[in-house]
């Protein structure tokens, strides 16, 4: 049987409104599954967001992105990602050249290390992603992504 948010969050009154059931719904699912997520990666010393950069970066390939392209791409949104970005470059994971003619330009690219590190992480990520959304079918997980998409909408 599936728990009730109201339950699960031991809310003993109703909720204001199915909007706002729906918004607390949404937002303990990502916790749950982003706390899931972190578990996953704590072995491999990174972080959800580090593993997110590692990953726009490997698509960029050789051409690499700046720091703004980057944090453009972020599936959540950081405070600073010139530190995320010095973090990373620090443990090996990612390479940053300034640019010749205009050395206000840096690229990051992903380094060796950074791709081996991806490699690693394939299996466990999608055991990971087995385990939380395994129990859906295909048909509800494809709602599911439509559904969040249209909540997107006007965000």
């Amino acid at each position: 049987m599936t728990l009730r948010l109201r339950d699960e969050i031991k809310q003993t009154k109703p909720f204001r409104s199915v909007r706002e059931e729906a918004h607390l719904s949404l937002v303990r699912t990502a916790a749950v599954l982003s706390h899931g997520f972190a578990e996953s990666l704590k072995a491999f010393g990174i972080t959800g967001t580090q593993y997110n950069v590692l990953r726009i970066l490997r698509g960029a390939g050789r051409d690499g992105l700046c720091r703004n392209e980057v944090r453009d791409r972020l599936i959540a949104q950081v405070p600073d990602v010139t530190r995320l970005l010095d973090r990373m470059e620090e443990a090996g994971h990612v390479a940053r050249e300034r640019d010749a003619d205009d050395r206000r330009l840096v690229t990051t690219r992903i380094t060796r290390n950074g791709l081996d590190l991806l490699d690693a992480l394939e299996q466990p990520v999608s055991a990971m992603h087995q385990r939380q959304l395994g129990h859906m079918t295909e048909d509800q997980l494809r709602t599911m992504i439509h559904l969040l998409a249209v909540a997107r909408e006007r965000s």
